[in-house]
């Protein structure tokens, strides 16, 4: 049924390394990047531990260009721990949509659908937390993509699981002031409390 939803199954992600997501996305003429704990790695210049997975990010709008450009994947939205086709209802239900490699049998790529106004991101999280387009996305030397790395530990913030707590405490000492700044300031309006703002301010 083109409407039938599959149960997730993290045993079935075979990801793309982000030099591989970028190969198959170049000329995409929208803007995206490479987001969450590979971000962080790209950010450092070297892969530190093993992912599970390899999330990118795109506005909202468009994510279309992102599934034209990979017509051999088929997208799920996720929603309640189940895959649902895409569609414009399962789209305004979640903003989160795995990729997979029909078949291989295999998840390559989870698309992150964010809200931005223009030229400028919006925080999903909390929409008063905007930034510039520009200053959002970093590229690596070989030109890959990925968001700042203080933008990607806010998103971390929330869970703190060993691996989120592991990558702050090694990426914290390599921000530049102004970005622990903005990250500080991003914590205590998202998260109040949370034990890394009195860290970022030290």
């Amino acid at each position: 049924m083109a409407d039938e939803r599959l149960d997730l199954d993290l045993d079935e992600w075979d990801a793309w390394h982000p030099a591989e997501a970028a190969r198959r996305l170049e000329g995409v003429d929208v803007p995206w990047c490479v987001i969450a704990g590979w971000s962080l790695d790209l950010f450092r210049g070297r892969q530190t531990r093993e992912h599970e997975d390899l999330e990118i990010a795109v506005a909202t709008p468009d994510f279309p260009a992102i599934r034209e450009a990979l017509p051999e994947l088929e997208f799920f939205a996720i929603l309640e721990g189940q895959g649902a086709p895409v569609g414009e209802a399962s789209l305004a239900e979640s903003h989160q949509t795995w990729a997979r490699d029909p078949v291989a049998g295999r998840w390559r790529l989870d698309v992150i659908r964010e809200p931005w106004e223009g030229d400028t991101w919006v925080c999903r999280r909390d929409p008063r937390i905007r930034r510039p387009g520009a200053e959002v996305i970093a590229h690596t030397a070989e030109g890959i993509p990925y968001q700042q790395p203080e933008i990607a530990l806010l998103f971390k913030a929330k869970h703190t699981r060993g691996k989120d707590q592991a990558d702050f405490e090694s990426v914290l000492p390599l921000l530049a002031p102004d970005a622990r700044a903005w990250l500080t300031d991003a914590l205590e309006r998202v998260h109040p409390g949370h034990p890394w703002i009195e860290a970022a301010k030290a």
